[in-house]
């Protein structure tokens, strides 16, 4: 029997900062951003309400940490995003999210762990996609790396972690300690630097920056892969025929 998890679970996938001002003057001309960016607040609380269900559930705990691409933003729906097409194909898990739009490293560090340890159950798997708003932001770029290491050092082994598909010097350097640590501590790698995640014609939402539906379903598919790869094998992620692209570059 799975471990009781607490009845009383309060965490906001909220920051409670506002978005950043290069965002929030996109917002501002770019209705593509505005629409994408009304999502924060709906989807979040959509989780909190799904993750109050998964904790008076039972079943295999799953612990979702991370930022917006982990909230589904850009997706029709919240559990449209990868997370939410990942969860089928674990039958019997029940999945608290805890990750939150807008969040960096630091975030899963002092507010999603902890979050993580007041559920007072061990995860049977957790997996983390963080460090893109780091990478994108000149005044957190710098000790992005540092920071990654001192989070996967706090995270139990067997971790599904996802890298960086970016092939500048901050995400290759970021990349390089998700690599050693997953080598030295017995995690397990979704391997965003896959082919199919270089090319995002018909993939991405109206603010040109999040996926979409169909980006989402490619995510989807690293994970499980991953898992495949190296635990119990997961069920393939369904893709609906309006959500698979045109064509598609494999590895």
């Amino acid at each position: 029997m799975a471990d009781p998890l607490p009845a009383e679970f309060t965490f906001s996938n909220l920051t409670g900062r506002p978005p950043g001002p290069f965002v929030s003057l996109l917002s501002r001309v770019v209705g593509g951003v505005r629409d994408v960016q009304a999502q924060t607040v709906p989807y979040a609380q959509a989780w909190a309400a799904h993750n109050r269900d998964a904790i008076a559930a039972t079943g295999p705990l799953w612990v979702v940490l991370g930022d917006s691409m982990s909230q589904g933003i850009g997706a029709s729906r919240f559990d449209r995003g990868w997370v939410g097409r990942l969860a089928p194909s674990l039958p019997g898990h029940r999945c608290v999210n805890l990750s939150m739009s807008g969040g960096r490293i630091d975030d899963v560090l002092a507010r999603q762990l902890p979050a993580m340890t007041s559920l007072g159950a061990t995860p049977a798997l957790v997996t983390v996609l963080i460090g893109a708003n780091d990478l994108m932001s000149p005044r957190f770029r710098a000790g992005a790396a540092d920071r990654m290491a001192a989070l996967l050092e706090r995270l139990p082994a067997g971790t599904v972690v996802g890298n960086q598909p970016g092939t500048y010097a901050a995400a290759l350097e970021v990349n390089r300690v998700i690599d050693d640590t997953v080598a030295g501590r017995g995690m397990i790698l979704a391997e965003f630097r896959d082919p199919r995640m270089r090319h995002w014609k018909g993939r991405l939402a109206a603010d040109h920056f999040h996926p979409n539906d169909t980006g989402y379903a490619g995510m989807a598919e690293i994970f499980a892969e991953a898992l495949t790869r190296h635990g119990p094998a997961p069920r393939r992620p369904a893709v609906r025929a309006s959500d698979a692209p045109t064509s598609r570059r494999r590895p």
